[in-house]
């Protein structure tokens, strides 16, 4: 609660200063508020620093507004005019000090204030005068009553795409690219310079798709085939061949992918269970999230758990997580007997502990809402490394695990990057429904999990 200062409580000499650190969400924020879409004041993804992305000067004079009606007079504050001058602009990082200094009081309960913004050098941005009516009645101001905003960002997902553009491009075989969609997320990371296609499928379906799709395939090879059984079989052979370091699913079945990825003969099994994860970037979260197993195994056992678990793990590694936190999801947070996931999640926490499942800090069971909020897992008495911290989610079962990611994507309005692990190989899954980032996002993550594979540190792992 913040009191105000009436007129009468008001000297001349007064002042008040709020500092603020202007962050790429501020533009996009006052950019909606305002409708001011002048691409000078909008952050581009990836470079949101550059000195050539100014703040709008009205937003400066927003924050004078804030610390005249939430300061200095403070609540009851009513603007009769504002006089400004730009000496300087300020940018993305930039620590912003904006300070009023009460200069003469009027008759009428009119108050003149002297504004200024600077930057914690000293620099002076922007100056003038504000006239405003001051408040007559002592109010109180309570923040808290203020709705949250949440921006629609994806941070993780451009960080990876940047990082993925660094790497040799990934030779990955494109199983049955033989409609618009299927096709255009290749093509687009082809690009990019994330990934090297093959084309395996019917060629004429193919050129039909690129046309559809606006793409010019004319660079890639296209290797013939009559069927999406035959695309996937010719495309685990380009990998036992060398020619391949990744698969992607196309215009095709996952089942039919997978039936040639896990053949005894010919196949592409590796040590582990294969297992899928979800990457989320979810807007409002700090940082990444991953889920697992939310599309291949059906109700795993306690067995397959530990594959899971270990390959999201990896996954995390691989993309720049130093020690991940795995919360093994249940619907209560209590070990109880009537409820299996609560005694698989206990299982799999201790096997972290003794060495068993690598790389990461694993707990459970831990219930949805103390596994993310950390307020939630104070209230219910939780001490725990990962509680309100999880990096990973371990889902009891694929119905659970593909309801969350879905609820996340649709509703939450996160973006989902699909990659398989455990086959020796990645395997890229996308989604018709994917957006156009979603789909780079899914060949990076297979790019920079095939570049840790390749580290010393994914060797040792692999080893392991």
């Amino acid at each position: 609660m913040r009191e105000n200062k009436t007129y009468e409580e008001i000297s001349v000499g007064d002042e008040a200063t709020i500092k603020r650190v202007l962050t790429a969400n501020d533009l996009y924020i006052f950019a909606h508020a305002s409708g001011n879409l002048n691409p000078l004041h909008m952050p581009h993804d990836g470079d949101e620093a550059s000195p050539e992305i100014v703040a709008p000067s009205m937003w400066l004079g927003a924050l004078i507004s804030s610390v005249l009606g939430n300061i200095l007079p403070g609540a009851g504050t009513l603007y009769k005019s504002q006089s400004l001058k730009f000496l300087d602009r300020a940018h993305v990082g930039d620590e912003l000090a904006v300070r009023v200094r009460v200069r003469a009081k009027q008759p009428g309960n009119q108050v003149e204030l002297d504004t200024t913004v600077t930057r914690r050098n000293g620099d002076l941005i922007a100056e003038g005068v504000a006239e405003v009516l001051a408040p007559v009645q002592k109010i109180a101001l309570d923040e808290a009553q203020v709705p949250n905003v949440i921006i629609e960002r994806h941070r993780h997902f451009d960080g990876f795409i940047e990082k993925a553009r660094k790497l040799e491009p990934l030779r990955t075989a494109v199983v049955a690219p033989e409609e618009p969609h299927a096709l255009k997320g290749a093509i687009m990371a082809a690009e990019l310079g994330i990934i090297r296609p093959i084309l395996a499928g019917d060629r004429r379906r193919i050129e039909d798709a690129a046309k559809a799709a606006g793409c010019d395939i004319s660079a890639y090879e296209i290797i013939e085939a009559g069927s999406a059984q035959e695309a996937a079989a010719k495309s685990v052979a380009l990998v036992l061949e060398g020619r391949a370091q990744s698969l992607m699913k196309g215009h095709l079945h996952t089942d039919e992918l997978l039936h040639e990825v896990m053949k005894k003969d010919g196949g592409l099994r590796g040590a582990r269970r294969l297992s899928h994860v979800f990457v989320m970037d979810v807007p409002g979260l700090e940082h990444m999230l991953l889920i697992s197993d939310a599309a291949i195994n059906i109700a795993p056992t306690l067995e397959d758990k530990v594959d899971i678990t270990q390959n999201a793990i990896d996954l995390a590694l691989s993309l720049g997580v130093q020690q991940p936190r795995v919360g093994v999801l249940s619907a209560v947070e209590i070990v109880t007997p009537k409820i299996p996931s609560t005694l698989d999640a206990a299982i799999l926490s201790k096997m972290a502990e003794r060495g068993q499942i690598l790389g990461g800090i694993v707990d459970g069971p831990l219930a949805m809402d103390n596994a993310i909020d950390m307020e939630a897992a104070k209230t219910k008495g939780i001490t725990s490394l990962v509680a309100g911290h999880a990096d990973i989610l371990i889902v009891p079962n694929l119905e659970s695990g593909n309801m969350l990611a879905k609820e996340l994507s649709f509703i939450a309005h996160a973006d989902s990057a699909g990659i398989v692990l455990g086959a020796k190989v990645p395997v890229i899954l996308t989604s018709r429904a994917d957006n156009e980032k979603a789909r780079l996002a899914s060949c990076a993550v297979a790019a920079l999990y095939r570049a840790w594979q390749n580290s010393s540190a994914g060797a040792r792992r692999e080893a392991a």
